[in-house]
């Protein structure tokens, strides 16, 4: 992929997730995208994000992950969508925290990508790791993108 063309795909990811419902409602944010890698970050809302012991629910910390590495596998020009999770929830993320997911492409093949995730808390510490397998439905045509 050109630079041009990679830099086309970038501003529709950026379009695309300021505009994608799910991501606005858990107030998500594309923070840097290159091949192969994706950063998405997020602040932990306790009107939104919260279960009953104060804390991040695992689905918002899961939604984050599993974002982070489907935006990996689109820098490469692949569109996906999820076929297996698998999440490591290793320490609590309190309220107002700020978290930072950082999906990488481990596997790029013909009909199937493999990613990780690793989920930090506004301190550098680890919360999660998550990796996923992605079924590839397409490429993107960013010339024809809206």
């Amino acid at each position: 992929m050109t630079e041009k063309k990679y830099e086309r795909l970038q501003e529709y990811f950026q379009d695309a997730y300021n505009n994608n419902s799910y991501v606005k409602l858990l107030d998500m944010k594309l923070d840097h995208m290159e091949p192969g890698m994706a950063e998405i970050s997020m602040v932990i809302d306790p009107a939104k994000h919260t279960n009953l012991y104060q804390v991040a629910h695992g689905g918002a910390l899961a939604s984050i992950a599993d974002t982070a590495m489907g935006v990996a596998c689109g820098s490469v020009g692949r569109r996906v969508v999820t076929l297996e999770l698998n999440m490591n929830f290793l320490k609590p993320a309190h309220e107002q925290c700020k978290v930072s997911a950082a999906g990488r492409l481990i596997h790029n093949g013909r009909n199937t990508l493999v990613a990780e995730c690793e989920v930090f808390g506004g301190e550098g510490s680890l919360l999660l790791k998550a990796r996923g397998t992605f079924y590839a439905v397409g490429q993107f045509d960013i010339e024809t993108e809206k």
